[in-house]
């Protein structure tokens, strides 16, 4: 697919402070209303926030095994549980969906080629696996682990939430939950697979994926 140049730049926006979770979903609501109405630029928006466990429309009440570890927040998107903490880059992706072919599964499949060809960057072979969603990572043994988690929701064809890369959070905070519903596997990270690398340059590598998997021009915006 080529580039489309006739469209806006995307805005490509950074936090460097760990941002609340109710802080960027109020965000994610009025940036989503105001890509919609055509008054602002399709954004993504990287950032890590404090410990919480995020319930997706799919949650089971019972994959929730220590509801006092951390704050609990209702998502809107789609899937189950999911952590998030320092050490995961998380990225909100607010995209105008027509752009792109109106397709959701496509769109979810972009977003899960953005994390394989990121993770190939530093060496790691990231999966899909049928029926389960994320990316995955074969171990010794045959053991899989989850390296990276996918959750969105479209409104009138405008998607926010996004992905979560797994690059060196505490792996045992994932403990408090069944990470999307299954208990059969692991979680990993890039430092746990034994690559040590700076958010930064994850960060960097995320861009240059993005824009060649979406075919879109980005610009940083503070």
């Amino acid at each position: 697919m080529a580039e489309n140049k006739d469209l806006p730049a995307i805005e490509w926006r950074t936090s460097e402070a760990l941002v609340d979770y109710q802080d960027a979903h109020a965000f994610m609501e009025t940036r989503v209303a105001a890509i919609r109405d055509g008054t602002a630029r399709e954004m993504v928006w990287l950032l890590q926030h404090p410990p919480l466990y995020t319930a997706g429309t799919s949650a089971n009440q019972d994959d929730l095994l220590d509801a006092e570890r951390f704050p609990v927040f209702e998502a809107g998107r789609g899937g189950q549980y999911t952590y998030h903490g320092p050490g995961q880059r998380v990225a909100y992706v607010m995209l105008d969906l027509k752009h792109h072919g109106s397709d959701v599964r496509a769109y979810v499949q972009n977003l899960e080629d953005v994390m394989i060809h990121t993770l190939a960057a530093f060496g790691i072979t990231g999966e899909r696996r049928e029926g389960r969603i994320g990316i995955w990572v074969g171990r010794k043994g045959g053991q899989e682990d989850k390296i990276g988690a996918i959750g969105v929701r479209v409104r009138k064809w405008v998607s926010f939430h996004g992905l979560a890369l797994n690059v060196d959070p505490d792996l045992s905070h994932f403990s408090g939950i069944v990470p999307c519903g299954i208990s059969e596997h692991g979680v990993t990270s890039l430092k746990d697979l034994g690559i040590e690398t700076s958010m930064e340059d994850v960060d960097r590598t995320l861009k240059q994926t993005f824009e060649a998997v979406f075919q879109r021009q980005t610009i940083d915006v503070a």
